[in-house]
């Protein structure tokens, strides 16, 4: 007598990937963010379980055109971008081609996830695919529509540099509450430093349990996200806004550098880990919870840091949904509120006060242009280069005076973000 097959409930590792395609869902059909879909995605979950939910709706992401290519390689029709056999087939061969998942549990985990729908059809195309023992390409390929814009702005090698930093594991940066305890933090850490203040780490095990966390010596920050805050320089108990502001990094920096800082979000939930972040680090900031299109300081400042809202495309190494969710609607819509945020930001400058605008967006419409935008609007405001200490060894101004890092800058030492970052002060006279 055969065997009765496993009730689905009964099939080991099944909610994991039930998640998973939760998951998927949400950041390619509704467009949300990764980091916070998860959480209503693997609701319910234990830890370890959701930390496979991301892992495998993570590197989905990262490898999607090329599990596609795969998977249309194997079909005698393409399936829709969108349907539910090719969401399936996705999981179940991202586990196995990037996860190291045998075949075997990947199909039978992904073949309940299609119960009522074209069972034979994920299992024969998964199977086509699998005998074929490919390997995914290194490094993956970029959405075809990223690509294009991208090139479109910053030439045809820029993409493939943005593909080779995919490739490659972030580093982890720390930014120090003390620049003078640089060389002491990089030798207890094992890690290097590319500037004051700075220290790179070789690894990335759980920075919580290294020395120097609990007792708020540094805190983890880009290299490039620490560049806004690095161009104001010392406050001398002088007054800065900090233009949303969570989770705090640069509320940290400024803190740490004598500024007296008003931190200003609209997240409540961001600006309760910021608190968190000040706490530790045993630095002070006024805290305010605000729309910044209604709300207005209680005093002029006399330096404001605005790191706008945007696409966020800069990060797409540590957050690969970002390349699937932006596209010329979401930059564009982005690009109006920025404007909008500038030009209130550049009203509460005190005389001679300055403003540093910062995305970390690959895209101009986000940078570049809204600064040339800005000044031309604004002729009592005008750009200010980087003083020559402060910016990280191997980052360098461009020839109109903003910083702009792209997926080449510091290839050789594990990379960074993409950041544009502009220093805009009153009272100068422009050339």
């Amino acid at each position: 007598m055969p065997r009765p097959s496993p009730r689905p409930e009964d099939v080991p590792g099944l909610p994991a990937r039930r998640a998973a395609l939760r998951l998927l869902d949400a950041v390619l059909r509704r467009g949300e963010p990764l980091e916070l879909a998860l959480h209503g995605a693997a609701q319910g979950l234990p830890s370890a379980d959701r930390a496979l939910v991301h892992a495998i709706a993570a590197e989905a992401l990262r490898h999607l055109p090329d599990l596609d290519a795969l998977i249309d390689g194997a079909t005698r029709q393409p399936l829709p971008a969108d349907a539910k056999a090719r969401m399936v087939l996705r999981i179940a061969l991202i586990q196995v081609l990037a996860l190291g998942t045998a075949p075997h549990a990947a199909i039978a985990t992904a073949l309940p996830l299609v119960d009522g729908g074209p069972r034979k059809l994920v299992h024969g195309v998964f199977g086509t695919v699998t005998r074929g023992a490919p390997v995914l390409p290194d490094p993956p390929a970029l959405p075809p529509e990223t690509a294009a814009r991208w090139a479109d702005q910053w030439g045809a090698a820029m993409p493939q540099a943005a593909a080779r930093a995919y490739a490659v594991r972030p580093p982890v940066d720390l930014s120090l509450r003390d620049p003078g305890e640089t060389a002491l933090w990089a030798d207890r850490l094992g890690g290097t430093s590319l500037a004051p203040g700075h220290v790179r780490l070789p690894d990335h095990g759980d920075v919580t349990a290294l020395p120097g966390f609990a007792e708020g010596a540094w805190w983890v920050q880009d290299l490039a996200a620490s560049c806004p805050a690095r161009l104001l320089g010392a406050g001398e108990g002088r007054i800065a806004l900090d233009l949303c502001a969570a989770p705090g990094g640069k509320t940290m920096q400024l803190a740490a550098a004598g500024w007296q800082v008003m931190a200003v979000d609209q997240s409540k939930k961001r600006l309760e880990r910021l608190s968190d972040n000040l706490a530790r680090t045993g630095l002070t900031a006024t805290v305010a919870q605000a729309d910044l299109r209604e709300w207005t300081p209680p005093e002029p400042a006399d330096a404001i840091l605005l790191d706008a809202p945007c696409s966020a495309t800069g990060i797409y190494r540590r957050h690969p949904d970002v390349l699937h969710r932006i596209g010329p609607r979401q930059i564009a819509e982005l690009a109006e509120l920025q404007a909008e945020l500038l030009a209130r930001a550049a009203g509460w400058l005190k005389p001679d006060g300055q403003l540093v605008y910062a995305t970390c967006s690959l895209e101009r419409a986000e940078g570049e242009d809204q600064v040339v935008r800005f000044l031309a609007e604004r002729p009592d405001f005008a750009l200010l280069p980087p003083e020559p200490d402060a910016l990280p060894a191997g980052i360098a101004p461009a020839q109109e005076g903003w910083l702009r890092t792209l997926p080449d800058t510091l290839a050789e030492q594990g990379g960074t973000d993409g950041f544009f970052i502009a220093r805009l002060a009153t009272g100068q006279t422009r050339d």
